[in-house]
């Protein structure tokens, strides 16, 4: 099994950033510090663990919020000692954003110069949501600036830290309400040059469309006129939740029917009494049934069984066909059943589901077990 994240983010983060404060600011009481920084850390998840910190920090710090920052910015250059080949070695400054975010707000200006440094060394999406809730417009009107920015660390940050259910952090139920603001972001970022935008002008999108299918379509259709295939590509990654969803208004954005007129046949499963870090085939022919060519898009889902006893469907990419008249193509994919730190496994009955065009279809089912 993985090792959980929190791991790479254990005690030595906060001696990490004592000693960086200590190299600008001498006077930084680093014992105190890390007392307080490190009671009860052990307890914490991730992302608490950041706020901790940053509390810590502003216990410690000089009280003017300014004097504070300005000697919080000036350590982050400083050597830290972390490995940098850590998957959370950005997290470091995690609570430089925590700290900006919960004490920066009636310092607008201060706080946004923080967060465009900031997010060019590890993410300001958690840290820009509080001024969006509390200063929207003066928020968003800088957002718009730095959608020019010529980092495109900052440009993301105007995409992601908009995004209305942006993971790991609270929702944003005005953007959620009435996502136009938002919009007017996307239409400036869909064609920017770093696909690392572009994913995330798409993930943008993807949100506006779980609580606005009709908004999603709309600019989706919008955008597709005279698209380049960058472009192309974000509409398509924008829309995958719809189509997994079977939303008729995304799967003829794309080209393909509300139904598709195929045949399922030859059906596999295998095994059928599949084991907890094993893996699992399935498999399976679409024919075209028409006396016409048609375009299928074609996808399975596992119906993974809860801790609580119910199941949940996994939807998993496979593959478009383009059949000719009466044509049969077999499609299949393998899939891992290990334990993941996004997915756990529990034994019982687990159905298999053909997706063609949004519509589901049974394949069958398989057993897990754990020995």
């Amino acid at each position: 099994m993985a090792e959980p994240l929190v791991a790479q983010y254990g005690p030595d983060v906060p001696q990490a950033i004592a000693r960086m404060i200590a190299s600008v600011h001498p006077r930084f009481p680093v014992d105190a510090f890390l007392h307080d920084a490190l009671a009860g850390y052990d307890a914490l998840a991730l992302m608490p663990r950041g706020r901790h910190i940053a509390r810590a920090l502003q216990r410690h710090l000089p009280p003017d919020f300014g004097e504070a920052l300005r000697i919080l910015l000036a350590s982050v250059d400083q050597p830290h000692g972390r490995a940098p080949g850590l998957s959370l070695a950005s997290f470091l400054f995690l609570p430089h954003t925590v700290f900006v975010a919960e004490f920066g707000l009636d310092h607008f200006e201060a706080s946004m110069q923080a967060q465009h440094m900031l997010t060019q060394r590890f993410t300001a999406e958690f840290s820009i949501r509080p001024f969006l809730q509390h200063r929207p417009e003066a928020t968003l009107a800088r957002l718009a600036e730095w959608t020019r920015d010529p980092s495109e660390h900052v440009r993301r940050l105007v995409s992601e830290g908009t995004r209305p259910r942006l993971p790991w952090a609270p929702r944003l139920p005005a953007f959620q309400r009435d996502p136009t603001p938002v919009l007017a972001l996307l239409e400036r970022l869909k064609d920017d040059p770093a696909l690392y935008v572009r994913r995330s002008v798409a993930n943008n999108l993807n949100d506006i469309g779980k609580d606005h299918p009709d908004v999603l379509t709309a600019t989706a259709q919008d955008w597709l006129q005279g698209a380049t295939p960058e472009r192309r590509w974000v509409v398509q990654h924008a829309l995958r939740s719809a189509v997994k969803r079977g939303e008729p208004g995304a799967l003829a954005a794309l080209g393909f029917g509300a139904s598709a007129e195929v045949a399922i046949a030859r059906p596999s499963v295998t095994p059928q009494q599949a084991l907890v870090g094993g893996t699992l085939s399935i498999a399976f022919d679409v024919t075209n049934t028409t006396a016409g060519p048609q375009r299928v898009l074609v996808d399975f889902a596992v119906h993974y069984v809860k801790a609580n006893g119910q199941s949940r469907a996994k939807v998993f990419k496979l593959k478009t066909l383009d059949l000719a008249a009466h044509e049969t193509q077999r499609v299949g994919k393998s899939i891992s059943l290990a334990e993941m730190t996004t997915r756990k496994h529990y034994p019982g009955l687990h159905r298999v589901e053909a997706i063609l065009n949004g519509r589901a279809e049974e394949l069958g089912s398989f057993e897990l077990k754990t020995a």
